[in-house]
């Protein structure tokens, strides 16, 4: 029963029942799910369920034990597969736009943290290089850590949430550059050298660096035409599954294509084809095609970094492991919370991208893992980043909780604006007066749905003004003609500049997050009785806006059902009045169980 023999040629092959493989898939996803619920049930967030899943199948405690090298590499198509998602909302505008704080703030964040592990090592008498490959693993964030706490609050299309991803990207292609040196510098740091590796310094880092924007210009130019065409071919013509199958070969084949070619981290590389991707028609088909794949996938992640924990290692290097966190949670929060507000940069943005990057994960254990082979690390130490890590993940849901409430605290009390000197040439976006409009429609946000609501807005002749805060579409509204505003719709002193006190109507047109909630409360303190539309694809938000001094708040599911209603009621020759009732109860019960939601 145990062994399935199959008789070929003169031979037999025996196929285990049950594979590690199995195996490990089953435990992991089976236990994520149990003690997921588990702290769903206690109201703690279900990553620390699946930490806890992965730290029971795991070799440091009793009973069944699953395969820890197979568990990371499933792991590795959820980070895979979870990037290549970010990509298909994330535009090559939306980099370019959060450049000024990603770049500066990675670079300067990334050097703090390295210095302060630095400094703490040598002041513990760990040997300067393995203090300073310390310092490093502690600089960088979690991939799968951030993008899942930006998602659980609905911010990956926040301001905050861009600049977090843009943050991101850039810690991803500074950290493959050092793990490439690595093997270079490891007799330079007390270790030995790789005798396969060319020992030249800077050959190695153009080559990286030729590597890195090779990829980029390819993907650019060769894969904005070939990807949308040939999975567009496949959506059209071919079933739904072959699409399916199409989107998850992309995703994987560039990713890990690019990793075994050319040295580049899946993550990036994925990230890149999403971001090609993004720019064709199919990016929301794609999006959905992709989601549970990465959600499942994930998951396994954060179990695979529970079998790590070790939980011997906070009897045997306590101070080592309390000072990794410490750096991790205010060294690299006060950092990151320093650079932002240098820049200006509002205080619920700066404290949810501070709050996000409070930990490390997958690269980190990584780079671990180099210095452990190249023997500039011991294995304590490597266990310490390992216990670092895991500690710094568990925490992390509460630390981007509570920055996230102050910092939308602080931003009531501030009215900082958001200067930005390089479109200082355009008076009309960054007057500090307010604008000379009144009766208008205040637009917060110009994606694909504020588009469409302005070319309306144009052919009713109505006069409208653009609050977004990427100085991008300020130029693009300014060529059709409009006013906008390149600011913080959260803030008093931005509204004012959109004269919000002579309006007709505030339109939200981003998709709900905690900031939307910021700008209600802004507006309502200047205007009480200015009329607010808000758009959202969260049931829970739906309900909570409906609850308060919103006038409608707009879910995309339920508006693109009641249209398909409407329509079907017509055809099948239901009167208009009679149809409108039904539409009207129909939204009415949604409402409700949104309402009942809130009170649970």
């Amino acid at each position: 029963m145990g062994k399935l023999s199959v008789q070929r040629k003169g031979y037999e092959r025996v196929m285990p029942h049950e594979t590690s493989l199995i195996a490990a898939l089953t435990a992991g996803v089976g236990l994520a799910f149990i003690f997921g619920l588990v702290a769903v049930k206690l109201k703690l967030p279900p990553l620390l369920g699946y930490l806890v899943a992965g730290l029971a199948v795991g070799p440091f405690t009793p009973g069944f034990v699953a395969d820890g090298a197979v568990a990371f590499q499933l792991s590795e198509i959820g980070v895979t597969l979870l990037m290549f998602g970010v990509g298909l909302h994330f535009s090559l505008r939306d980099l370019n736009a959060v450049r000024k704080y990603a770049v500066p703030g990675a670079l300067i964040q990334m050097a703090i943290a390295t210095l302060l592990g630095l400094g703490a090592g040598m002041a513990l008498g760990i040997p300067w290089g393995a203090s300073l490959l310390f310092g490093l693993c502690l600089s960088v964030a979690s991939t799968v850590v951030l993008l899942r706490a930006l998602e659980s609050r609905g911010e990956t299309e926040s301001t905050g949430g861009r600049v977090a991803i843009g943050w991101l990207v850039m810690e991803d292609i500074l950290f493959i550059v050092a793990i490439v040196l690595l093997p270079v510098l490891a007799s330079q740091l007390g270790g030995k050298a790789d005798p396969n590796q060319n020992p030249n310094l800077g050959y190695v880092l153009v080559e990286t660096m030729l590597k890195i924007v090779g990829f980029g210009a390819l993907m650019l130019i060769a894969g904005r035409q070939l990807l949308p065409k040939l999975l567009g071919r496949v959506f059209r013509n071919g079933p739904r599954e072959l699409f399916t199958v199409g989107v998850v070969a992309v995703a994987l084949g560039i990713a890990f294509g690019a990793a075994k070619l050319l040295g580049i981290s899946p993550a990036l590389g994925a990230f890149l084809a999403g971001v090609v991707i993004s720019e064709s028609e199919l990016s929301h088909q794609t999006s959905a095609e992709i989601k549970p794949l990465s959600t499942v996938f994930a998951v396994l992640f954060f179990v695979s970094v529970g079998m790590l924990f070790d939980p011997s290692v906070l009897i045997k290097y306590p101070l080592q492991v309390a000072i990794g966190v410490l750096i991790v949670l205010f060294g690299k929060t006060l950092a990151a919370i320093a650079i932002l507000r240098l820049f200006k940069f509002p205080w619920p943005g700066t404290m949810l991208i501070a709050g996000s990057l409070a930990q490390i994960g997958e690269l980190s254990f990584i780079l671990a893992g180099l210095g452990l082979k190249y023997e500039v690390f011991s294995q304590g130490l490597m266990s310490v980043v390992l216990a670092v890590g895991v500690l710094s993940i568990a925490v992390n849901p509460l630390v981007l909780q509570v920055m996230s409430r102050q910092g939308q605290q602080w931003g009531k009390q501030s009215e900082t604006a958001v200067p930005d000197e390089s479109v200082a040439s355009e008076p009309a976006i960054l007057s500090q007066a307010p604008l000379e409009i009144k009766d208008h429609v205040v637009m917060v946000g110009y994606g694909r749905v504020g588009r469409i609501v302005e070319d309306c807005l144009i052919k009713a002749e109505i006069p409208y003004v653009v609050v977004d805060f990427d100085q991008e579409i300020a130029r693009q509204v300014t060529e059709h003609g409009a006013p906008v505003v390149l600011g913080d719709a959260t803030q008093k002193r931005d509204l004012r500049r959109a004269n919000i006190e002579a309006a007709r109507l505030l339109m939200i047109a981003t998709p709900a997050n905690s900031e939307t909630r910021a700008m209600i409360e802004t507006a309502r303190a200047l205007c009480p009785d200015l009329p607010i539309c808000v758009r959202t694809h969260s049931l829970a938000d739906y309900g909570l806006f409906n609850e308060s001094s919103v006038q409608r708040a707009v879910l995309g599911e339920l508006e693109t059902a009641l249209e398909m209603v409407s329509f079907a009621l017509a055809e099948v020759g239901v009167d208009e009045l009679s149809a409108d009732a039904i539409v009207d109860e129909a939204r009415h019960e949604v409402a409700q169980r949104a309402s009942r939601l809130q009170l649970d």
